[in-house]
């Protein structure tokens, strides 16, 4: 199984904690960047030229990190992700989409921030990610506020932890202030307890820039 990604991406970092929390081995396959976009050669093994992509021996390669870590919760049951429950599974997902859909995308580093940056400059690109993570973290707040125990649902880890570490990490890059957020800054210090999160951080990937 190999991962194409780069350090850089929280798509690619939901990735790589699902593994890890799964216990699953992988290659990392790292893809760089220049001007903001992905390789040409990679560009060929995914049309899409965005990462995580998954190659598997088994059933060839898969993209997007939603649809990779669903692949997961069902191909690898042993270390689950997601509880029998459908209504607990679905509050989970509500969690998963609110990031993955209405996040991140609007604060893509890749894409969107450049486009931002090329259209109004450094100073309305911070702001402009800072807007629609705080947005989308007041409701985030709210809901896990009433969902979560130890981590982000109940005391058991879940693909909502795998989304909201990475998400957090995103709002501490664009400087969003997390005074408001109590109860994702205590799942956040609950869950780099686990050896899974501390590794799966960008700067420890092998192709974190050195200088």
């Amino acid at each position: 199984m190999r991962l194409y990604t780069f350090w850089g991406s929280s798509c690619a970092w939901r990735v790589r904690l699902a593994l890890a929390l799964k216990g699953i081995p992988y290659e990392y396959q790292a893809v760089g960047f220049a001007n903001g976009l992905l390789d040409d050669e990679f560009s060929k093994i995914n049309p899409l030229g965005m990462v995580p992509a998954l190659e598997t021996e088994e059933d060839g390669l898969l993209i997007d990190s939603v649809a990779i870590v669903e692949y997961l919760e069902e191909k690898y049951p042993e270390k689950p992700l997601l509880p029998k429950n459908l209504k607990q599974r679905a509050t989970i997902r509500q969690i998963v989409n609110l990031i993955a859909s209405n996040i991140q995308p609007l604060q893509n580093g890749g894409r969107v921030m450049n486009m931002i940056k090329e259209k109004l400059g450094d100073e309305e690109r911070l702001k402009w990610a800072q807007h629609w993570i705080v947005i989308g973290f007041n409701a985030l707040e709210e809901i896990v506020k009433k969902t979560s125990g130890k981590y982000c649902f109940g005391d058991t880890l879940t693909l909502a932890d795998v989304f909201v570490i990475p998400q957090i990490g995103n709002a501490e890059r664009y400087k969003v202030d997390m005074t408001p957020y109590p109860t994702l800054r205590r799942l956040k210090e609950e869950l780099h307890k686990l050896e899974e999160v501390r590794q799966s951080v960008p700067r420890l990937q092998p192709d974190f820039p050195t200088e």
